[in-house]
């Protein structure tokens, strides 16, 4: 008999979702609801494209909030901690997991590589999430208000044709 045995696919997941309670952006991994809720049934085109949004997003904040951050020692210190990253990882996303990893336990921070001090882990962890759901609500709110345009458009071209 021969068992499947496969592993489970990357989710940008962070165990903490937000949108079960009706949030248009997970507080958690910062996906719009539709994409948690459909997140099994995407390709892995789909999949790509939502990694490469979110990746995105960390990198336009957590790579100048960590000037001094070393990534090579980051990336090390990432995956001594066994965490899977997908072979495509940007730089905010190795960053985001290593500041994770330190806000949880502040005596990892000397050697993550981020180049901060233990006591600057909570503050700029605080900082961090409050920007970056800042930056992922405007891009649903801007997502949203694009396809109701687009589906306004397409209304009055129907409208125009009867």
């Amino acid at each position: 008999m021969n068992i499947d045995r496969r592993i489970a696919s990357l989710t940008p997941c962070a165990g903490r979702c937000s949108t079960v309670f009706g949030d248009s952006v997970c507080r958690g991994c910062r996906r719009f609801n539709h994409e948690v809720i459909k997140w099994n049934t995407y390709t892995a085109e789909q999949h790509t494209a939502v990694w490469k949004r979110l990746d995105a997003q960390l990198d336009q904040i957590l790579v100048p909030m960590l000037p001094f951050a070393d990534i090579r020692h980051v990336e090390g210190f990432v995956l001594s901690k066994r965490v899977r990253l997908r072979d495509d990882a940007s730089k905010g996303r190795k960053l985001y997991h290593a500041l994770k990893i330190c806000e949880k336990n502040r005596h990892f921070t000397d050697d993550s590589g981020l180049g901060i001090h233990y006591k600057d882990v909570r503050p700029l962890w605080q900082e961090f999430e409050r920007r970056v759901l800042a930056l992922a609500t405007a891009s649903y709110d801007f997502a949203f208000l694009r396809a109701d345009g687009i589906s306004h458009h397409l209304l009055r071209e129907v409208e125009e044709d009867d």
